[in-house]
């Protein structure tokens, strides 16, 4: 019988050698290739052909996201018409596993014609192509992750990944910030968490159930059920934040307690809760609430300068934040 969860661990873990591997080969080729692009200062251009194809649309992708303009080229259109893409001083990077495909190897001698400075991102390093470009960057693999070493899989995951590291060193390079990101991604949740701040989204005042200490835990229940946010903001004096009082810890009074009418705030409430301020992006609170063993839904908004409590932030208004009704 098939072990089906074995088969795509063993898949998994065949390709994440491959990418250890040549992370470990990564030398001075990376290094020209990457003062190359930012020497010659134009976009760009990728091309491949198959699954490399595949690959090198999204390396466009991404380079293109990160402050690096570029364009992903098929090889038999370039030779019929594309390659008026170019521009001065625009770069070429070939992707294959072969680096021996004809109409890759056709392109060279027009691209040198266009000045273009070449880089290959090649799985033989001894291959026909390796030996016309000005850079290569080994992507070679012991054996594709199928049994029959047919299907590409490890070889396109280096690929994938030399590309991605490539295009996150010129990020870094052009000091390339979290705002740019945001101007590249003006739709999707990623584009409105960078764009959108905590004050645009948190819920104040009357939004949000508010408590003290003392307050009976009665009170408590009935506020946090006349709005609902998942939460109550405990304050003290100058509405200072001494707790939050979760849905969750109303649970666990219900379950430690036959009787909680003699409760107070204080008793069930869950003392200096990590909080956001209210100038942070949606980007940094999500990393807040997530990047955690236990994942956090709701955060008290604290202004760092004065430590008052202004609002509540919640998971869900971070997920819906900035999308049409």
């Amino acid at each position: 019988m098939l072990d089906t969860v074995g088969v795509g661990r063993e898949v998994m873990e065949t390709e994440a050698r491959a990418v250890l591997a040549a992370a470990q080969r990564l030398d001075h080729q990376f290094l020209r290739a990457v003062e190359s692009i930012l020497t010659q200062g134009g976009k760009v251009v990728v091309t491949g052909i198959g699954k490399s194809g595949r690959v090198g649309e999204k390396l466009v992708a991404t380079l293109s996201s990160t402050g690096t303009p570029a364009v992903f080229v098929h090889p038999v259109e370039a030779a019929h018409g594309d390659l008026g893409i170019y521009s001065p001083r625009d770069t070429t990077i070939f992707i294959s596993k072969s680096g021996s495909t004809a109409e890759l190897l056709r392109l060279v001698p027009v691209l040198r014609e266009l000045q273009s400075p070449l880089i290959g991102i090649l799985g033989n390093v001894n291959s026909p192509l390796s030996k016309l470009v000005d850079i290569v960057l080994d992507a070679s693999i012991q054996t594709e992750a199928d049994p029959h070493n047919l299907t590409p899989s490890a070889s396109t995951s280096v690929a994938l990944a030399l590309g991605d590291a490539l295009a996150i060193a010129l990020m870094l390079a052009r000091k390339f910030r979290p705002e740019d990101f945001a101007k590249n991604h003006p739709a999707g949740q990623l584009g409105r968490n960078l764009r959108l701040g905590v004050l645009e989204v948190m819920k104040t005042d009357d939004d949000v159930a508010w408590a003290g200490v003392e307050d009976p835990i009665k009170q408590v229940i009935i506020a946090m059920t006349e709005r609902p946010m998942g939460a109550a903001c405990v304050v003290g004096e100058g509405r200072r934040l001494v707790g939050l009082v979760t849905d969750g810890d109303l649970r666990r009074a219900l379950h430690l307690h036959e009787d909680i009418r003699g409760l107070r705030v204080g008793d069930v409430m869950t003392r200096n809760p990590v909080t956001i301020h209210p100038e942070a992006t949606l980007h940094e609170a999500l990393q807040v609430m997530e990047n955690r063993p236990s994942q956090i839904s709701v955060l008290p908004v604290v202004d760092t300068a004065t430590c008052r409590c202004v609002g509540l932030l919640r998971l869900h208004d971070v997920y819906h934040a900035g999308m049409a009704p």
